[in-house]
């Protein structure tokens, strides 16, 4: 049963966790949550503030021997990336979050999770209700819409918070302290097309890509996981030109920042070269799946018969779009010199959508190297413009650049060290954390990144580990108790 996540220790966290995943989420849809942590500060007494964007602030007092310490912001944000299974009912802005206890992890019912960042927020929470740790003064920063635009640490303003420290609670491995992160810009192609009729004695064919993992497109770009959006396009590429393959629709991904899991496409083809289609269709399923078998081994590629379109996107666009996003980067770009392991820049085909004349193709790139950011969008320019395609990037967000000296983060090294005998690893992400922004407005605010261990972020497979949840809390709690004085 849901509840029962209730019961499992630590039990006051767990149980706002709990809490949050009751409350509908979905980024640009958090009214409702917004309201819960408002009055949840209320309650307590507390210092409450909701700011123009709906970024809630609640302000703690240190506990009695503890007011000369530094004032520290526990960071994390509200909403929670709404992706499901194909076959799951759910309606995310009207339904509860299923959570179940799956052997050491927590996981939810064909549906993702929400413990990215619900862990984090539910932390925050906990501190600000507990009347037995030791702390200092204490700002609760809880964001709105970090996954699909961070519009709530663009729409921060200087001078609301105090703090000096600020503890972003939404990094995804125990044991780890963040210290930087890459920045993103999203590229936006658009391609109009003209309606053409079915070219007579045309058969119409239904084409899915589904049983892809996804995930997060920058913690797991570097896993080289199926993308549904570019294996689609891959046999449409090569079935215009072997089969005389016409494309009525195209619908492909979701969010920006989550790897495709499925694709479809109505496609038309002579009724000559329909069972040769339908051949092609299995034996390009076989390669795809033992070019996947072991990151993807549930991919399918299926054809079904379907009822004839009134229209088709005709020959030039057609030709131009499949040509554009087989050639369309995607996956990993580069890997850091600087950081062993840490992947540098990327970029992730999220979206394809043909509708009312003309065809979405949006892209998420993401680098921790800004001349590497701005090399990739002149790639996009060269490979859609010649495609005719309108190209636009926004929504471009900074990197957090790493200091090695940082107060915070040597105290928690230390802390982590007495309390669980060694020394955390020291890492930069390649997400987008909100410690770029916020440093922007805040210059002066020492920052570092902490979580627990959470894996499939951004996917119905998304699973977070108990035991990781226990060891951040004593971490939290320890750190909380060290932090120095003003």
């Amino acid at each position: 049963m849901s509840a029962d996540i209730q019961n499992l220790d630590p039990k006051a966290l767990w149980k706002n966790f709990y809490k949050l995943t009751r409350i509908p989420r979905p980024s640009k849809k958090e009214g409702k949550i917004i309201q819960f942590i408002k009055e949840f500060g209320e309650e307590l007494g507390l210092d409450t503030s909701v700011d123009a964007v709906g970024n809630v602030l609640i302000r703690k007092p240190a506990t009695p021997g503890m007011e000369n310490r530094k004032t520290v912001v526990l960071q994390g944000h509200l909403d929670m990336v709404p992706q499901k299974n194909s076959d799951k009912q759910f309606d995310f802005e009207k339904d509860p979050i299923e959570p179940l206890i799956d052997g050491e992890w927590v996981k939810a019912n064909g549906t993702t999770l929400g413990s990215d960042n619900g862990i984090g927020v539910a932390a925050a929470m906990t501190v600000l209700e507990s009347k037995d740790l030791q702390h200092g003064p204490i700002e609760a920063l809880f964001t709105v819409d970090e996954e699909t635009g961070m519009t709530g640490a663009f729409g921060l303003k200087p001078g609301w918070l105090r703090g000096d420290i600020l503890i972003n609670m939404d990094s995804e491995d125990e044991g780890e302290l963040y210290v930087g992160c890459a920045g993103g810009t999203n590229a936006n192609m658009e391609l109009t097309c003209r309606e053409e009729p079915v070219p007579e004695g045309h058969r119409a064919l239904q084409l899915t890509i589904s049983g892809l993992k996804g995930g997060h497109s920058g913690i797991d770009i570097y896993l080289y996981k199926g993308n549904a959006n570019k294996l689609l396009n891959r046999f449409l590429w090569h079935a215009t030109r072997k089969h005389g393959l016409r494309i009525a629709s195209i619908d492909g991904g979701g969010l920006r920042n989550a790897i495709p899991r499925e694709a479809v496409a109505l496609v038309t083809v002579p009724a000559a070269e329909e069972a040769a289609v339908m051949e092609y269709v299995k034996q390009t399923e076989a390669v795809f799946r033992n070019e996947y078998a072991t990151i993807d081994p549930d991919l399918k590629f299926k054809a079904q018969k379907a009822e004839l379109p009134s229209s088709v996107i005709d020959a030039e666009t057609q030709k131009n779009l499949v040509n554009a996003v087989y050639a369309c980067p995607n996956d990993v770009i580069r890997m850091s010199n600087d950081m062993p392991g840490l992947v540098e820049t990327s970029t992730n085909l999220a979206r394809i959508k043909s509708e009312e004349g003309r065809i979405e193709v949006l892209c998420l790139l993401r680098s921790s190297v800004d001349s590497a950011r701005e090399a990739l969008k002149e790639q996009f320019v060269a490979v859609f413009e010649p495609a005719g395609a309108k190209i636009v990037f926004d929504g471009e967000y900074p990197g957090w650049k790493p200091n090695m000296d940082s107060p915070i983060l040597k105290t928690m090294q230390e802390v982590y060290n007495s309390k669980f005998g060694r020394v955390p690893e020291i890492k930069a992400i390649h997400a987008g954390l909100e410690c770029g922004l916020l440093g922007g407005v805040y210059p002066n605010l020492d920052m570092i990144s902490f979580g627990p261990t959470i894996r499939y972020p951004h996917s119905p497979d998304e699973k977070v580990h108990i035991g990781s949840v226990k060891k951040f809390w004593d971490f939290l709690v320890e750190t909380l108790k060290a932090i120095p004085k003003k």
